[in-house]
């Protein structure tokens, strides 16, 4: 195989839908007309058995996985990489991953049941990273299948600027096929698998529709190409390339949406939704991606899709092959060959690339080499998803290293003795597929402390251990991740004497702490301001080392203190006494003796929190909210449904799913995600600080 890819004959894609809007039935029929698979002909043959096939007894039949992260196929001279997408938002790193790496997508909406609340939650995805879609409006032999109502939801709902680029000819059981508005043609699918497409003049009864309907789709795409704006004014013809063109630019701009139409399970209009893919969705080349340079303290700079430049991949997706871990990459910036080192940027460890392969059928296709733009796999590459890879020239990052803070814990043991291996084994895999849960082994109490952004999150992991590693566990209460901060300047002077036999310890430090915004994410700063050498330069950092090891255990509640800056600026030392443990001690002394006076506040997680239910229930939604200290941010109401908007604290979240479902008879679901530190009201407060000081007192007797 030739290693240098023709990048305009590329697209990477995913296809995202609300769950039954035919995703898998689509991809199934996309692999089936790109020659990938050749079930639907064995398996629907002219016996009529087996027509209710669905893709999961394909799956067993075959060993195709559909749901496999990226499978490759070639549409004429295209070749596709099928990105599969998680839809949960309370695995957003996991999402964003994936979208990361798409260049174009397909939105699919079900004919009759248009725009649902999980369409909204990818569609948002996807203004998030900014990737370019098309809409396929799927089920049309369905009754009450209506595509111009799917069409004005997509407008309405999703304020997205949709316009059909087809016709349905006929609808429900007539459903035959589709005009094509670009090449005023007709597209009939016939033979037994639609695999024939017949193209014919638009029927009669529909030209004047057909016409109308084009003169719509020119003045959309009027908007971004001035050949097709002057003809539109002037009233003359646009050709098909003219316009397919236009409508190309207003796409790939995010500015416009091309609405395809068919049935995929009557395996109509899919061949024409493919040729959208080529004629509409972006080439690596046409979209912009940014790397972090971590010399330049994550400055962003422009990655070029050129083979010859340094190379940066990004690790996307892990899996369990049967030939040990499978890590799919997508090559951003130069080539990898079979054999070449690659260094991976999260911990700067060296890899020989043992195996490269491409996805193709249903087996591995074994590839010497391959470039930017391209998605490959391989094997025996240890790392985790979300990892960038490089060939040691540069050092750049595709995601930041920041990953956010876990906001709740939980303590968590195996129930069996029996099967502690693979409960740790477990969390092993969890820990590398999902960097923002966390494991680590808590010395007080001996427990092991899994950590992660909302109970759901937490959830998920406990029941995936006893599914996918037979190892029920036993969770203990959450616990949140409290914090501590003070909210007022305090001077201080402190001196550190100890005289015993021998040398003592003496050391004197002045200065004074003050608040930092936390909001900014600023934890800590240490200033040195200290003049003259009141202080030896070499006891300064002495002094830094105490103050952050007395942070680590607030005195309120014992939970870490961030937003502070400390700051040294006289002191005094003694020729035989003073040491750097002196000093230490010192500093750790000063903050505990003047940490009152600085009027420290308990800090807790407050969570956005967004839940959607049916409207007659949106005041007992709001109640509900309201009765956990929640502040309600907003409330829109859509076609029967109401969302609201909150910021409720992490605290007062837990068992809301069970309250949610019985107070909305199942119907209502949330989403949350962390937003930020904020002080707890002052009766909490004090509260918590009572039962950590009983803790305490019970702890020293």
């Amino acid at each position: 195989m030739s290693s240098m890819i023709d990048l305009d004959k590329v697209r990477n894609i995913g296809i995202s839908a609300h769950i039954d809007s035919g995703k898998t039935t689509l991809s199934e029929r996309i692999l089936f007309y790109t020659g990938r698979i050749h079930a639907i002909h064995e398996v629907r043959g002219k016996d009529g058995v087996g027509a209710k096939m669905d893709s999961m007894d394909l799956e067993r039949e075959k060993g195709i996985t559909i749901q496999s992260a990226a499978t490759y196929c070639q549409w004429k001279d295209i070749q596709i990489n099928l990105i599969d997408t998680p839809g949960h938002v309370d695995f957003t790193i996991e999402v964003e991953r994936a979208l990361r790496v798409l260049d174009g997508a397909i939105l699919v909406l079900c004919g009759v049941a248009g725009v649902q609340s999980q369409s909204i939650t990818v569609d948002r995805q996807m203004r998030r990273y900014s990737v370019p879609r098309l809409a396929f409006i799927n089920k049309l032999d369905r009754a009450g299948a209506n595509p111009v109502r799917v069409t004005e939801q997509l407008r309405e709902k999703l304020k997205l600027n949709a316009h059909m680029v087809q016709l349905p000819i006929g609808l429900e059981e007539k459903h035959i096929g589709v005009v094509d508005l670009v090449e005023m043609k007709a597209y009939i699918n016939t033979g037994n698998d639609g695999e024939v497409i017949e193209v014919k003049d638009i029927p009669a009864n529909m030209l004047e529709d057909a016409k109308k309907a084009r003169a719509s789709l020119v003045g959309a795409a009027a908007d971004f190409d001035e050949t097709v704006a002057e003809k539109f004014l002037m009233e003359e013809e646009v050709s098909p390339e003219e316009l397919r063109n236009a409508v190309r630019k207003g796409t790939i701009a995010l500015q416009l949406v091309p609405v395809f139409m068919g049935s995929a399970y009557k395996n109509k209009g899919v061949q024409p939704l493919l040729d959208g893919v080529t004629h509409f969705l972006p080439t690596p080349k046409d979209v912009k991606n940014e790397a972090l340079d971590q010399d330049k303290n994550e400055e962003k700079l422009e990655l070029k899709s050129d083979p010859k430049l340094p190379l940066v991949m990004l690790a996307f997706k892990l899996e369990d092959g049967r030939f040990g871990q499978l890590t799919y990459m997508r090559i951003y910036q130069g080539t990898v060959t079979k054999g070449d080192m690659i260094f991976n940027m999260a911990n700067g460890k060296k890899v020989k690339v043992p195996r490269l392969v491409r996805m193709h059928s249903d087996e591995m296709q074994d590839i010497e080499t391959s470039s930017a733009g391209d998605i490959v796999a391989m094997f025996g590459v240890d790392c985790a998803s979300g990892d960038t890879f490089t060939d040691g020239k540069v050092n750049y990052t595709m995601t930041s290293m920041h990953v956010p803070d876990a906001v709740i814990s939980l303590a968590i043991a195996p129930k069996e003795k029996t099967s502690s291996a693979n409960f740790s084994k477990g969390l092993n895999k969890f820990t590398k597929e999902d960097p923002t849960f966390r494991v680590h082994r808590d010395e007080e109490s001996s427990e092991t402390i899994i950590s992660g952004m909302g109970e759901l999150h937490l959830e998920v992991y406990v029941e995936r251990m006893k599914r996918e590693f037979n190892c029920e566990v036993i969770t203990g209460r959450p616990q949140v991740a409290f914090r501590e901060t003070i909210t007022q300047k305090a001077d201080f002077v402190t001196v550190h004497k100890k005289q015993t036999g021998g040398s003592g310890q003496y050391a004197k430090i002045a200065g004074y702490m003050e608040p930092l915004p936390i909001e900014l994410g600023q934890n800590y700063e240490f200033l040195n301001k200290v003049t003259g050498g009141s202080i030896p330069r070499e006891f300064i950092p002495a002094c830094d080392k105490g103050f952050q090891e007395q942070l680590k255990k607030g005195l309120l509640i014992g939970f870490p203190i961030v937003g502070v800056r400390m700051c040294v600026n006289d002191g005094g030392y003694h020729d035989v006494d003073s040491s750097e443990m002196a000093f230490r001690i010192c500093a750790m002394a000063a903050i505990r003796e003047n940490y009152a006076s600085a009027k420290p506040v308990v800090l807790e997680p407050i969570m956005k929190v967004e839940v959607s239910g049916p409207e007659e229930f949106q005041g007992t939604i709001m109640g509900q909210i309201n009765q956990r200290r929640g502040m309600i941010q907003g409330s829109t109401a859509n076609e029967g449904y109401s969302t609201v908007e909150s910021e409720v604290p992490l605290t007062e979240m837990f068992g809301y799913s069970t309250d949610l479902r019985s107070a909305t008879q199942g119907k209502g679901e949330f989403t949350m995600e962390f937003a930020r530190y904020a002080p707890v009201p002052r009766n909490v407060q004090d509260e918590m600080v009572k039962k950590y000081q009983e803790k305490r007192a019970a702890e020293h007797k």
